[in-house]
């Protein structure tokens, strides 16, 4: 393993810790209270290319290791969740796998736009009954002699509200499951797709999630991505990825929350001293520093085989499941210190307990972590 940066990838890192810092924080708490996706932020940051992270330079892209990508995640989420996952989608789950699987047409058609920030991308793969199961894609796409006809119903689309193009899995051979399903390149542009607001989330909010509701959305046989009925294996390698980008995003909050807890057991004073003088703080603060680095290196590690690997299914598994647990800890732990100034509506440790909570559920659960690390154990 190598966690080693060239001094240009450090440049960088600077600046995006400068950004999260100056123009990311400020707005954390206005998106989580309106629920707004943010537009001019995010367009802040693709100026900056955090939109084609780990894309080639030809494409438009920053060309980084997974290992400075997963770094700039974390700052960017300790700023605010919300953009950190934005930018996870775009990059993770619709940009990388454009690159690795998509025609020469789709990617003239797309990637440079996604990688610049001109376009958005959002991954459509969860339903009502295809969450933790989503081989049990209830969309449908029926090949005809003008390409293909897709009907069905999607839910939780991050950035949806705005994006310009989806990756929509759906069967193209029912009842194989996973064998028969198929991934489209569909612009949101298209005819008989209708946008619904998706419920209010606890945490997490301005993703701009959508529910998509495809009715006999016609594309034509070039929208295909990939190969037909290896859809499933596609939107796998994508939450490769996507698992690590959630990894950072976790330890952003995290690290977040044991920011703000050794902030107060610096400054509130009890008994006639501050509170970080007692050894009950003082060990709290520990468990949380040394959780976080644990999740932070097991993020690395699957960072640099995500570089380095044909795959890197169970360090991407470990990575989130670590990174998201331990963050979870820190927050309630930092919440437990802070006490009511932290249990407060609007407190920063609120959103975070808010926001964190997210992490272990979507891009796989937590019990999905475990059924990939179990089945890699057990061979």
């Amino acid at each position: 393993m190598e966690f080693s940066r060239s001094t240009d990838e450090d440049a960088f890192l600077e600046t995006v810790r400068t950004f999260a810092r100056e123009r990311v924080a400020p707005r954390a708490a206005e998106i989580d209270v309106t629920g707004i996706f943010p537009r001019d932020v995010i367009r802040e940051a693709a100026a900056l290319g955090l939109t084609g992270m780990t894309l080639p330079q030809s494409v438009g892209g920053l060309a980084l290791s997974y290992v400075t990508y997963a770094a700039a995640l974390e700052l960017v989420s300790a700023a605010s969740a919300t953009v950190a996952v934005i930018l996870s989608v775009n990059n993770s789950l619709v940009a990388e796998p454009l690159h690795e699987f998509g025609t020469d047409v789709q990617k003239e058609n797309w990637l440079r736009r996604l990688a610049t920030g001109d376009a958005l991308g959002s991954f459509a793969l969860s339903e009502a009954e295809a969450g933790s199961d989503a081989r049990n894609q209830q969309t449908f796409a029926r090949l005809d002699p003008q390409g293909y006809v897709i009907s069905g119903r999607k839910v939780w689309v991050a950035n949806a509200d705005v994006a310009d193009v989806v990756i929509v899995f759906a069967a193209t051979q029912p009842d194989v499951r996973g064998r028969g399903i198929s991934a489209f390149l569909v612009p949101l542009d298209r005819p008989r797709i209708n946008r619904v607001p998706s419920p209010d989330s606890l945490g997490v909010r301005g993703l701009g999630c959508m529910d998509l509701h495809f009715d006999e959305v016609r594309v034509g046989a070039g929208a295909l991505l990939g190969e037909q009925g290896r859809g499933f294996k596609l939107a796998m390698r994508a939450l490769e990825g996507g698992r690590v980008a959630i990894a950072a995003q976790a330890l952003g909050v995290g690290q977040a929350a044991l920011d703000e807890a050794v902030r107060y057991s610096r400054t509130r004073v009890a008994f006639g001293q501050p509170v970080g003088n007692f050894q009950v703080i003082q060990f709290q603060l520990a468990d949380m520093a040394t959780d976080l680095e644990a999740a932070r290196l097991l993020m690395w590690r699957a960072a640099d085989a995500r570089d380095r690997a044909p795959r890197a299914t169970t360090e991407a598994a470990m990575a989130k499941l670590q990174a998201s647990e331990a963050a979870h800890r820190a927050a309630d732990r930092a919440m437990q210190i802070l006490a009511s100034e932290g249990y407060r509506r609007g407190s920063t440790i609120e959103r975070l307990f808010r926001d964190i909570r997210a992490a272990e559920i979507y891009q796989g659960t937590s019990e999905v972590q475990r059924m990939i690390i179990a089945a890699d154990v057990l061979g």
